[in-house]
């Protein structure tokens, strides 16, 4: 009796591990289908309001706390000189493209905001796991993804306002204490849950990434589904400046490290980091803060779907540049 309960569980467990392992392998494509049905039904979505994007991307960031490890920060004091190039490229490189863009294409104010608050976050969780594929330096890759999430609450806000100030109202300080909320605050919960309860972290740690996925996935189908007749009547426009602004990212990330002499694997990891965006946090603070702007959260949206399609073309550019340059 005991025994076949034991092999049930066991059973149970290898086929959620599948299910988890094909959710985290297909994730771009999972999300792309996501978009596409919340766009053509819109409400297939209308079950799930708004308001709940913040606490979904609350529960990715715990997630990401429940990753972290101290040898993550370890990097940033034995590798300053990458760390301080990488932020910098991160924090110069998508605020000023994205608002040259929204100049450029001659944005109205709500889409704007929301292109500019894709630029101003910080590296999105995903970029990890690209830097890993493209066989990229992945201690620098999560060792940025850290530093711009700590900086993220300060400088978010500051570049909002530099860079859409003009544009419409900012509330720098409101927008700071969300950043604390939603991304600083489940990050150490989920970093303390993870030392004090190990075991069961480690339970969980082979889930989290298809979690992840699923939040994701469920951000991308609330605003598609909720923005559904302005993105069909003109959402070209706003899928060719995201598309736009990620690939300035990812091209200029690596120029970066190219003109500063690093090798290939730096160059990639810079690359990813800087192209791949919190545009789950760009979409919530959108959300809380620019309500009046209800397309404001439609940039942070596609960039979700968008970059990681770019992301996984890139990786497997890269990982064949790595295989090449090594000899393999």
């Amino acid at each position: 009796m005991r025994s076949s309960l034991r092999k049930s569980i066991f059973r149970q467990g290898t086929m959620l591990s599948k299910i988890c392992n094909y959710i985290s392998k297909y994730m771009a494509l999972i999300v792309i289908v996501v978009a596409a049905i919340a766009l053509t039904v819109p409400s297939s979505f209308h079950w799930i309001s708004t308001s709940w994007i913040t606490p979904l991307l609350g529960l990715v960031m715990f997630g990401m706390g429940l990753t972290l490890d101290p040898h993550d920060f370890k990097v940033v004091f034995t590798r300053p000189k990458d760390i301080i190039i990488g932020s910098l490229a991160q924090f110069i490189i998508m605020p000023l493209t994205a608002f040259l863009l929204s100049h450029a294409f001659g944005l109205s104010d709500e889409l704007a905001i929301g292109v500019i608050l894709v630029g101003c976050c910080p590296g999105g969780t995903a970029s990890n796991v690209m830097t890993y594929l493209a066989k990229g330096d992945l201690a620098l890759s999560v060792g940025m993804t850290t530093v711009s999430t700590v900086l993220a609450p300060i400088l978010t806000p500051l570049l909002t306002l530099l860079y859409a100030g003009e544009r419409v109202h900012v509330d720098a300080i409101g927008m700071f204490l969300s950043i604390i909320e939603v991304v600083i605050l489940p990050i150490i919960l989920g970093f303390v849950f993870k030392k004090l309860f190990p075991n069961q972290t480690q339970r969980m740690a082979g889930f989290l990434p298809a979690f992840s996925s699923v939040m994701i996935a469920l951000i991308v189908g609330i605003i598609v589904s909720a923005n559904a007749p302005k993105l069909l009547s003109g959402g070209m426009l706003i899928v060719l400046v995201v598309m736009l602004h990620n690939i300035c990212g990812l091209s200029m990330g690596y120029l970066v490290g190219r003109l500063l002499h690093l090798p290939h694997s730096k160059c990639s990891a810079i690359s990813i980091e800087v192209g791949m965006q919190n545009s789950g946090l760009a979409s919530s603070l959108a959300t809380v803060h620019f309500a009046m702007y209800p397309m404001a959260t439609v940039p942070g949206a596609v960039f979700s779907v968008w970059h990681n399609v770019s992301g996984a073309v890139v990786a497997k550019i890269y990982a064949r540049k790595q295989e090449v340059g090594t000899g393999k």
